[in-house]
């Protein structure tokens, strides 16, 4: 029981941050090595909002995903646009990036662990294992997030935008849909759906500079393994990873864990380079 909850929580934090990295590579082809610090940034930005500015949490979480998207919508227009068309370029300015946002935190708030608020503080008993209330809080959010980004892709004319750039983006553009527009709306989805799994696994998991270094990691691993582009891949993959590793944690060691995204991401570029979904489309 405890294998089947806790893999369940952090496989929905890896999917939260597999599906908005891989909807930007499957929209706009960029591989984002900034991702992790929406995820950072996120966490930071409700620690700073409830514990400095005293602001409560539900809206700190509020303004914290707003600005982490502003920020994200902001890097693809300033620094990553122009670079689009060289995927050596887009590469090593969002790796600049990422290192800018560790050593601004680093500077900022030093090297200790901060302590982000959980939005539940009571243990639930489920079939005999006590839970942080946190952690269910975060699976349950994640599932709705997921989900609510699958019907306005579904169901809106944005939506329908953003799979049309995803097909085919020159005839989109020819079509009259605004591609730049639409990059920087992707972008600022990918970058909302890093800074609320921050915020959401802030409190159980360690808060500090260097944070965004294994999102990106396991987020690179889940879109090879479930195959560049494709979200249901990318959210199956999520949850391979986040079972293996918690099985892996109770039955070996924790400090076996992660090279199970390694070898994961390792066995399937010999075996399947393309991924369990590997396709060009986002969807």
């Amino acid at each position: 029981m405890e294998i089947l909850i806790y893999g369940a929580v952090t496989s929905a934090i890896y999917a939260m941050l597999a599906v908005g990295f891989t909807l930007i590579f499957g929209v706009a082809r960029v591989l984002n090595l900034a991702h992790g610090s929406f995820y950072a940034l996120g966490a930071y930005g409700a620690y700073v909002l409830t514990s400095i500015v005293g602001l409560p949490l539900w809206l700190a979480a509020i303004l914290s995903v707003i600005g982490v998207a502003v920020f994200g919508v902001l890097v693809e227009k300033i620094l990553i646009r122009p670079l689009r068309y060289s995927q050596l370029g887009v590469l090593m300015i969002t790796l600049a990036i990422a290192l800018v946002v560790e050593q601004t935190l680093f500077l900022t708030f030093g090297s200790e662990y901060r302590n982000v608020p959980a939005f539940v503080d009571a243990k639930i008993n489920i079939g005999g294992v006590d839970v942080a209330g946190q952690r269910l809080l975060t699976l349950v959010v994640a599932g709705v997030s997921i989900a609510v980004l699958y019907l306005f892709i579904q169901r809106t004319r944005l939506g329908s935008a953003i799979l049309a750039i995803s097909q085919d983006a020159d005839a989109a553009k020819y079509m009259g849909i605004p591609s730049d527009r639409i990059f920087s709306l992707v972008m600022a989805i990918s970058a909302a759906l890093a800074a609320l799994a921050g915020i959401l696994a802030g409190p159980f998991l360690s808060v500090q500079p260097s944070m965004h270094l294994l999102p990106i990691v396991k987020a690179f691993a889940i879109v090879v393994v479930g195959g560049l582009g494709s979200i249901p891949g990318s959210i199956l993959a999520a949850f391979m990873l986040g079972y293996a590793e918690t099985i892996v944690a109770y039955e070996i060691s924790t400090s076996w864990t992660e090279i199970v995204s390694v070898l994961a991401t390792l066995l399937m570029l010999v075996f399947r380079p393309a991924g369990i979904f590997g396709k060009r489309t986002a969807f």
